[in-house]
């Protein structure tokens, strides 16, 4: 099993992933990729002939998402949920540029001489 997100394999560029192929790219087994589905409303993956799962390029990233959560970082679902967002969208990730300013806010207030006695 895959131990880190370093370990995860690239996404390939294909429109659709099935259960085993999200599986590889996830180093998360399908029985629990099936249970997350009913616990992550985020995730809308499409189901055509015979109830077969199919996953977009979003989806595994979702996965990959959620995975970070709980195996990574120590959420509960009910948390990881939370994390996720109460609109059922994914967090937008920080940018750089977001980075960036927030350090040279925080620089800028450490030069000002503010908090020094």
């Amino acid at each position: 099993m895959l131990t880190s997100k370093a370990d995860l394999p690239a996404i390939p560029s294909k429109r659709y992933f099935t259960i085993s192929e999200v599986s590889e790219l996830t180093g998360v087994k399908p029985h629990v990729l099936r249970y997350w589905e009913q616990e992550f409303s985020q995730l809308r993956l499409v189901k055509r002939r015979g109830n077969r799962r199919y996953y977009q390029h979003h989806e595994v990233l979702l996965v990959r998402r959620i995975r970070g959560l709980l195996y990574d970082d120590g959420f509960t679902i009910q948390g990881a949920r939370q994390r996720l967002g109460a609109g059922g969208e994914m967090e937008r990730p920080i940018t750089a540029q977001e980075v960036r300013s927030e350090l040279e806010a925080i620089l800028n207030w450490l030069d000002s001489g503010v908090g020094k006695q």
